[in-house]
């Protein structure tokens, strides 16, 4: 393992597909290790950036969704995070709050990125204008697609560039080395997503979307 690489701690409802995101990345740097006592996977993922080479260890809290009190000992001395939900589960976005709040009150101020996952279903329940708890809580929002490698560099992009501080901007000199799309985009649909999320950045935040 690693021992300067960046912990990032991802968390959300079991189901979301955290691991399947994770897994996406294939490197021959790609390690796992299991950590019986917390119940968490540590995944070593490397970024090569305009800034060098960033590695994050991944803390994959999949599975351990349930057991609440053994979360404080996978936070401790998390430098950012990624909370998942799924756009095709409303509960899942319903529970954005809990997982947000067990994260500051160990980590607090860390960098924290937001990411709706699964949009390449054509079902989607939580629409882009539903979400706005990134805009109260200062996280940067991000539709992905684990299944089909979309917008999958831009949270950790983004997670850099606040832990280098100072604005800087951040791109990849080489992209991330993922494992072949496994299901089809619909390019103007997620064009469509964009578009909306573009637009719902200036509208006012309804008192209760959290309850969508």
């Amino acid at each position: 393992m690693t021992d300067n690489a960046i912990k990032l701690v991802l968390v959300g409802d079991g189901g979301v597909g955290k691991t399947t995101f994770v897994k996406r990345h294939l490197t021959g740097e790609f390690e796992t290790r299991y950590i019986p006592t917390l119940g968490v996977n540590v995944v070593t993922l490397p970024f090569f950036t305009n800034y060098g080479k960033i590695v994050y260890n991944i803390w994959d809290t999949a599975g351990q969704e349930k057991f609440g009190g053994l979360r404080d000992g996978y936070y401790i001395q998390g430098q950012c995070a990624i909370i998942m939900f799924d756009v095709t589960s409303r509960v899942s976005y319903k529970n954005v709050p809990n997982w947000h709040g067990d994260l500051v009150r160990v980590c607090e101020g860390i960098p924290i990125a937001l990411c709706g996952n699964k949009v390449d279903v054509k079902d989607r329940k939580v629409k882009p204008g539903q979400i706005t708890f990134h805009r109260k809580h200062n996280l940067s929002y991000y539709d992905v697609s684990a299944k089909s490698n979309y917008n999958f560099e831009k949270p950790f992009v983004w997670l850099i560039s606040k832990l280098l501080g100072g604005g800087k901007t951040v791109t990849l000199v080489e992209p991330p080395n993922l494992a072949p799309a496994e299901v089809p985009l619909d390019k103007e649909l997620m064009e469509s997503y964009e578009r909306e999320t573009a637009i719902a950045v200036n509208l006012p935040i309804p008192e209760n979307d959290e309850d969508l």
